[in-house]
């Protein structure tokens, strides 16, 4: 398990580029709302941590995780914003439909950041049961939102 091993919030922020004037779109999940906030509070918080300021960052929300990729569309379709972070969480049950959601979210963002050619954040928590999401979104393994905000700023910096 890779979390496990490295800390979801633990990271080197030198070489990040100044971010000051970049825009950021954050699509949320509704779906897990709980969990969700935890994530996107993880994600506002770092990137006003390294200098984004409030007025260009836009939270938006979505039904749940599969409409991501569509609200990521949305927002990344605009010139003016520089990357957009996607946020949800995906917890195993006793039906396949996590492969197919989790599936379709990572191809769905892959094929918008590329049409766009701007990052576009894949911050899906996807874990077998409820403590797991809890462990990584604020927990013992820290909070994938977090991550999910310095993959932007390092892919801006690429």
């Amino acid at each position: 398990m890779a979390t496990a091993l490295q800390n979801l919030s633990t990271y080197d922020s030198a070489g990040f580029i100044d971010i000051s004037e970049k825009r950021f779109g954050l699509v949320v999940a509704e779906w897990n709302r709980e969990l969700t906030d935890m994530l996107s509070n993880g994600a506002y918080e770092t990137l006003l941590k390294h200098g984004a300021k409030p007025e260009n960052i836009f939270r938006n929300t979505v039904p749940g995780s599969f409409e991501l990729t569509f609200g990521a569309q949305l927002l990344a379709q605009h010139e003016e914003m520089d990357a957009v972070i996607c946020l949800g969480v995906v917890i195993k049950g006793d039906t396949k439909h996590d492969d197919y959601i989790c599936h379709a979210v990572a191809q769905g963002l892959t094929t918008v950041g590329l049409k766009y050619n701007k990052p576009v954040i894949f911050g899906l928590v996807t874990t077998n049961n409820l403590e797991q999401a809890w462990d990584r979104a604020g927990g013992r393994h820290g909070n994938k939102g977090v991550e999910a905000a310095v993959a932007a700023i390092q892919m801006l910096g690429f």
